[in-house]
This record gives structure tokens, C-alpha cells and sequence, in this order.
């Protein structure tokens, strides 16, 4: 069966992984848009050691 092709996501913000304990910024700023009615979700870049917050939806 053929992979799904991923819908484009853009990135809203980028926040890096090493935080403070207990401190979760990319969360909050997701939660933030979120409450705004933005669909939007928390992701994890491996190769730059950041999360980020992505949206399906186009922004201009």
C-alpha cells in the first residue's frame, strides 16, 4: 500500500529542547493558538534538537 503524502505543515514557532525542567514554552505558545481556534500541534526536530509548532493550514 503507497505511504499517504503528508499534507504541507508550516511552522509557527521553534523552541529548543534543553528548557528548564517542568518548562514546557512550545506547549504554552500551542495551548495560546489553540484557545484562538487555531489547529495546530507540537513536534518534535530531531536534527536541531527543537520542538515545533506546526499548522496543516496555510498563514500568510
Amino acid at each position: 500500500m503507497p505511504k499517504q503524502p503528508q499534507p504541507p505543515r508550516t511552522v509557527l514557532e521553534r523552541f529548543p529542547a534543553g528548557g528548564p525542567r517542568g518548562s514546557w514554552p512550545a506547549e504554552a505558545f500551542a495551548a495560546a493558538q489553540r484557545a484562538q481556534g487555531a489547529r495546530v500541534q507540537v513536534v518534535m526536530d530531531l536534527h536541531t534538537d527543537q520542538f515545533l509548532v506546526v499548522t496543516d493550514t496555510t498563514t500568510h
